[in-house]
């Protein structure tokens, strides 16, 4: 049984399931296209952290997708750098080795800390490029 669980947190990870608060946006790209929303939601308690994503709807067909998940930095912030590029900073200058900074190109990659969302088999044709940490 917990290798079935396992193989299925492994390979068969989506983002489907995340709720959380809204943080900042919407945040419309330069042409229209595209509008960029961000999600907060804490865990553990009072020593416990805090998970953050980017979550982008195409204008054309209505469509969201998730394309960066992490846990939040002290200076979390995105704007667009051109019409398809998201510029995702997530930083504390306290702690380098903690930053999750990263332009996408929201058509085609994302980012996942962990990783999961890297080696799903569920994803693989959500994205060309997947970066972790």
């Amino acid at each position: 049984m917990v290798l079935a669980v396992f193989l299925y947190t492994q390979y068969f990870f989506t983002f489907n399931n995340l709720r959380g608060t809204l943080q900042e946006g919407p945040i419309n790209s330069p042409n229209g296209e595209y509008t960029a929303n961000t999600y907060y939601r804490t865990y553990g308690g009072a020593a416990g952290g805090v998970n953050i994503w980017v979550q982008i709807t195409n204008n054309t067909d209505h469509k969201t997708k998730v394309i960066y998940y992490s846990n939040a930095n002290s200076h979390f912030s995105i704007s667009w750098n051109g019409a398809n590029t998201l510029a995702i900073t997530n930083e504390d200058p306290n702690y380098p080795e903690s930053d999750n900074s990263i332009n996408l190109d929201v058509r085609n990659e994302i980012y996942d800390r962990y990783g999961l969302a890297c080696q799903s088999l569920l994803m693989k044709n959500d994205y060309k490029r997947c970066f972790k940490k």
